[in-house]
């Protein structure tokens, strides 16, 4: 695993524990904050988490694709 893929991999995972904390203060699951029971941060929060989702699944698709392809290569003699 590459560097950048590893930050990739780690930013999206904290972008979806921080959208789930926040959808959860917007709902007042999680009290103890000004954020608590505000419906910007219930709809914040969401987006956030589905962001990070989004940004690992493109992430290990890609890696997926470039393996794929470097099998390729060796198999049939590609990229000399």
């Amino acid at each position: 695993m590459t560097l950048g893929r590893a930050l990739g991999l780690s930013l999206a995972g904290l972008m979806v524990l921080v959208g789930a904390v926040w959808t959860g203060q917007g709902l007042g699951w999680i009290g103890g904050s000004s954020m608590t029971g505000e419906t910007t941060w219930a709809i914040v929060g969401p987006i956030v988490a589905g962001l990070g989702v989004a940004l690992a699944i493109s992430i290990i698709g890609r890696a997926r694709q470039q393996r794929a392809q470097s099998d390729l290569d060796r198999r049939y003699g590609g990229k000399r």
